[in-house]
């Protein structure tokens, strides 16, 4: 407990944290975010068989732009995805070290289906805030690929078809995961200090490396995500004499080195 000496002067604020939010996701939004193409895949799209995926990336938005995310099989063999990316868009959110993401998601039926939530920036800097493979239909796969750590979470409320809520803090010293209200893995690893990268969201469909692909009668997947918000921090500090100031971190800029 703190205590002040008497007729000295009063002592200064507390610090506090005030998780402001930052980013709300409107999926309509052209502004928000750019669909059908992304970076992360060789040339920005629209396929990826490198890493095992049958996606063809489309911008039709009824792929994507209504919150569920679909996959349509073509006659060649691909699969046309929806897939949406802040990369790139008028508005240039980036996801920074500190953030916290909060999402609500319907997890897709469908052998072969693959979907995720994850960052992404000048090839690398990913964060997977999950992606989920029905073949395994209690486990979702939590990934900092910026210091190389992974869980897989097996949970009883994790199942085709489940409604999930996931948060995900991106500390500088642990990415903390977080599934319907519960820690469930904390990487005491970080992304650093100045860490920054775009959001993606996506289903892809599996080719059958690691996972197997969608049976030969199925020929449309879904999943959907509900709600997407980032908070960010704002550090009220104390100033001389006992003033505060709230330092803005509002803005979707890099973080400081």
């Amino acid at each position: 407990m703190d205590e002040s000496i008497p007729g000295g002067p009063l002592p200064a604020p507390r610090r506090s944290n005030v998780s402001d939010i930052v980013f709300t996701a409107d999926f309509g939004s052209e502004a928000q975010w750019v669909a059908g193409r992304s970076w992360a895949y060789p040339d920005g799209g629209p396929v990826n068989p490198g890493d095992d995926k049958l996606d063809y990336l489309v911008p039709d938005a009824e792929y994507s732009r209504s919150g569920v995310f679909r996959a349509t099989r073509r006659p060649d063999g691909r699969w046309n995805t929806g897939l949406l990316t802040t990369e790139g868009s008028r508005e240039e959110f980036v996801v920074r070290s500190g953030d916290v993401l909060e999402a609500r998601v319907r997890l897709p039926h469908e052998v072969g289906a693959w979907p995720a939530i994850w960052t992404w920036r000048d090839g690398d800097q990913e964060i997977d805030v999950f992606e989920y493979h029905p073949d395994h239909p209690d486990l979702l796969e939590l990934s900092n690929h910026v210091r190389d750590t992974h869980r897989y979470v097996r949970d009883s409320a994790v199942r085709p078809g489940a409604w999930v809520d996931l948060r995900t803090e991106f500390g500088r010293r642990s990415v903390v995961w977080w599934l319907n209200g519960r820690e469930v893995f904390a990487d005491g690893r970080g992304v650093g200090r100045s860490w920054h990268a775009c959001l993606i969201v996506n289903l892809s469909v599996c080719a059958g490396r690691y996972h197997p692909p969608p049976p030969p009668g199925t020929d449309e997947m879904s999943f959907e995500v509900a709600s997407l918000v980032v908070r960010r921090p704002s550090v009220t500090s104390p100033l001389p004499g006992g003033a505060a100031t709230v330092r803005d971190t509002r803005s979707s800029g890099a973080a400081e080195a």
